[in-house]
């Protein structure tokens, strides 16, 4: 009887994929609890999710928070382990610094099932001597590990967002 021919090899589920879901969950699950909308971004260049906030009443809010996303089962702790270092690529970067809304860089440990955030354009504006054109292909960032991305975290980026908000108001013209 002849030899069957193997069946040609399939796409796989990596780790790498299972991770990206169960951060973006982790992230959704926090969003919910608190009442508010997660859209996943389809097309990724930058930016894998929105979140959309509502008031009291269920009335939705202006502005959303923009997250970037990196799981990982391997944190890369640096300072003691104070904070986890993170790469970054400059387009990335260049596109995150010029969104007028919060961008959220968000690490989820999958190991521990934990994700520690960071404000993109806050911890580069405090960077006196940064300068985008003078970096090469990547840059690391250091986000805090005090910065537990839970319910409470998104408390506050949601006043990141609002007092954005309030800088904007009589400044901005449609015509």
């Amino acid at each position: 009887m002849p030899k069957q021919p193997s069946p040609p090899p399939k796409k796989r589920r990596t780790r790498e994929h299972v991770i990206a879901d169960l951060s973006a969950n982790h992230v959704e699950k926090h969003a919910l609890l608190r009442g508010f909308s997660v859209e996943r971004i389809r097309h990724d260049y930058g930016i894998d999710l929105w979140i959309a906030t509502y008031n009291q009443q269920g009335e939705v809010e202006n502005g959303q928070i923009r997250v970037q996303l990196k799981a990982t089962d391997d944190l890369k702790l640096v300072a003691g382990g104070k904070f986890i270092s993170c790469r970054v690529v400059r387009e990335d970067l260049s596109h995150w610094l010029l969104e007028p809304m919060p961008v959220i860089l968000i690490v989820y440990d999958a190991r521990a099932d934990l994700a520690y955030w960071l404000y993109v354009q806050a911890y580069f504006a405090k960077r006196r001597d940064f300068q985008l054109h003078r970096i090469g292909a990547d840059i690391t960032v250091h986000i805090p590990r005090a910065n537990v991305f839970n319910g409470d975290a998104l408390d506050q980026l949601v006043g990141f967002r609002d007092k954005l908000l309030a800088q904007m108001t009589g400044v901005v013209h449609h015509d």
